[in-house]
């Protein structure tokens, strides 16, 4: 399992998987993301991005930490976690000494260091970004920021990423039924329908 930046073909992936988690796609570039992608399997486990805010002058002084997600079969396997520490990283190289996240799961964040911001104390581009969460995401959306060289990985977290797969068997039914495309068989009739 590893982390890496996401790739224009991947884009397609990211909207699909961004709609069935249910999260904001405000202002969506793929560019801005990084995607956890399991090693043998090719397959992506998880996502997110950072966004740049602007100040009232134009320069570049905030960045936020959105749009972070974990298909359900990858979850309490520290996808979650190794994303938003490259995102964090990322953040750092880039200059920024500090990163702030829009959230309704404060908790999970927590564990890395966040700590929770009042609404008056956040940059002003963050807090009219809080309020749009806020509609989309409902009322208990909170704002957290973390010192980016305070970030703090648990390690049974570090740990499960090494070995992550993803839930279940393995296996998937692929069998169809017309019910999966809309259809009730009982009643439905067919162009060809012989009769038979």
């Amino acid at each position: 399992m590893y982390v890496r930046d996401a790739k224009n073909r991947d884009e397609a992936w990211l909207l699909d998987a961004i709609e069935r988690l249910g999260l904001d796609d405000v202002a969506f570039r793929s560019r801005d993301y990084v995607i956890a992608v399991d090693e043998e399997s090719g397959d992506r486990a998880g996502f997110g991005r950072l966004r740049l805010h602007r100040g009232d002058d134009g320069a570049r002084n905030r960045i936020e930490l959105t749009g972070i997600g974990v298909l359900p079969e990858w979850r309490d396997r520290g996808v979650g976690a190794h994303v938003v520490e490259r995102l964090v990283d990322t953040a750092a190289a880039d200059g920024f000494k500090t990163v702030y996240v829009l959230t309704d799961q404060p908790e999970y964040l927590a564990q890395f260091g966040f700590e929770r911001v009042d609404t008056d104390d956040l940059p002003p581009a963050l807090s009219d970004r809080l309020e749009e969460k806020r509609e989309f995401l409902g009322g208990g959306v909170v704002g957290l920021r973390l010192p980016v060289d305070e970030f703090e990985m648990p390690d049974r977290l570090r740990e499960a990423f090494k070995t992550a797969e993803p839930a279940g068997d393995g296996e998937t039914d692929a069998t169809e039924s017309p019910e999966d495309f809309g259809i009730d068989p009982d009643s439905a009739t067919y162009k060809y329908d012989t009769g038979r």
